[in-house]
């Protein structure tokens, strides 16, 4: 799989606490906004690098997709909120994060993973992609088949 270096948010970040992704998306400052999820569906892209921590059993995962006027992503707006179990960020699990339609509004776009419980911890690679070429990136096959 490639990917474009200035579309990733989080490359293999690992996170522990609740934290922006390392770095956002600049859509630029224009009038009138960019509302990049209006038209083809776009979203982040999200794989887990090392799996969700589960060990207590109260661990608790959420991804917000968040825009604000500020590169460091201060003062966010949340513009979607995901919430997802441990049980679905095992390593290699892929999830797509659609951003709904007439969104952005801002300036700079990023996420923000909220974690709960005791001992939440998961390493996650994020980047902003298309729909339709998220659902075809890792197709896998089935081996020793004959033709």
């Amino acid at each position: 799989m490639f990917l474009d270096n200035l579309l990733v948010v989080s490359d293999a970040q690992a996170v522990t606490a609740t934290a922006f992704s390392t770095n956002t998306i600049d859509l630029g400052s224009s009038t009138p906004k960019r509302e990049i999820g209006t038209g083809e569906p776009l979203g982040f892209g999200v794989t887990v690098d090392v799996a969700a921590d589960f060990t207590t059993g109260d661990e608790t995962y959420q991804f917000d997709i968040v825009q604000s006027a500020n590169a460091n992503l201060s003062s966010p707006d949340v513009v979607a909120s995901f919430v997802r179990t441990a049980a679905q960020l095992v390593a290699g699990a892929m999830v797509f994060l659609p951003i709904p339609p007439g969104w952005p509004t801002k300036q700079y776009l990023g996420l923000r993973y909220t974690t709960g419980g005791t001992t939440p911890t998961v390493t996650l690679t994020a980047w902003l992609t298309a729909r339709d070429l998220f659902s075809i990136l890792a197709r896998p096959y089935a081996k020793n088949y004959v033709v």
